[in-house]
């Protein structure tokens, strides 16, 4: 995330399950599935974008890149991104990592989880390589899960988890977390996304990063930098009709912007926004 006060959404996985649910019956069709072991591809520069991580829904006429939870289906006959918090465990997951894996949530030298106080979410402990191991163990099922679905690519959330950690985890673990996930999502078949996390820009060559989701990068005037490292490749996301307003003057004509609502409702809930440059 960036360095914002108020943090970009993310709504609960079972709220989302439901969610993909109705959007399976609003429209169906058939989505090519990434071939194991070939070489994949980033979304095009420029393509048109909407972000429905809140749930999803038919796109809009001209969006072409659509980003969705990995609890949700991908959207029929565009470009589909899966959405997977990678560094963080779910509010509603926490209970399944305590039973099951314990040992890889992160904690302070009292035993306590740490948290990441904005979104009530347990950090995962990436501090050694025996542990991202085991984490990109878990992790990689899901990203194979997406490529099974018919996704072209995985959004893993949180790399920035290390500035929330309470000097636990530093940049450089979480980037060699991130290149574990990476070579897992690659071997599917999938591009990965850099998600944010400016500061490991410098990275990005290393690590195996595709293209970037920069939430807010116009704001906090990074949108430039993600672009030099992605021949735009770059899906940028605002949250207030100042930003975006300012970002598209910018690099509407670059990069893929797209304005959302803060809980990224659905078309047809009370609150959705949804506009492109």
């Amino acid at each position: 995330m960036p360095a914002s006060a108020v943090p970009p959404p993310r709504r609960a996985a079972a709220l989302l399950t439901a969610l993909a649910l109705a959007a399976a019956a609003a429209g169906c069709g058939t989505v090519p599935r990434p071939s194991r072991g070939a070489p994949v591809t980033p979304p095009a520069a420029g393509a048109r974008f909407d972000y429905q991580i809140g749930g999803g829904y038919p796109p809009a006429k001209g969006v072409r890149v659509v980003s969705r939870d990995r609890t949700d289906r991908p959207a029929p006959g565009v470009y589909s991104v899966c959405y997977v918090n990678a560094f963080q465990a779910q509010p509603d997951a926490a209970p399944w990592w305590r039973r099951h894996h314990p040992d890889l949530l992160l904690r302070d030298r009292h035993g306590a989880p740490v948290v990441d106080e904005d979104w009530h979410e347990v950090l995962l402990d990436v501090s050694t390589a025996a542990r991202r191991t085991a984490l990109a163990a878990v992790v990689g099922r899901w990203i194979d899960d997406c490529a099974e679905r018919g996704f072209q690519a995985v959004e893993p959330d949180n790399l920035d988890s290390f500035e929330r950690s309470r000097g636990l985890l530093t940049a450089a673990q979480n980037a060699a977390y991130a290149r574990l996930l990476v070579t897992r999502a690659h071997a599917a078949g999938l591009a990965v996304a850099q998600k944010n996390t400016a500061e490991l820009l410098p990275r990005h060559t290393a690590i195996g990063f595709d293209f970037a989701v920069a939430e807010e990068c116009g704001e906090f005037d990074e949108c430039g930098d993600y672009a030099a490292a992605y021949a735009d490749r770059v899906l940028v996301v605002a949250y207030t009709a100042a930003d975006f307003g300012r970002t598209c003057r910018r690099w509407g004509g670059r990069l893929s912007v797209v304005l959302r609502d803060r809980d990224v409702m659905p078309a047809g809930e009370r609150g959705h926004v949804f506009r492109t440059c």
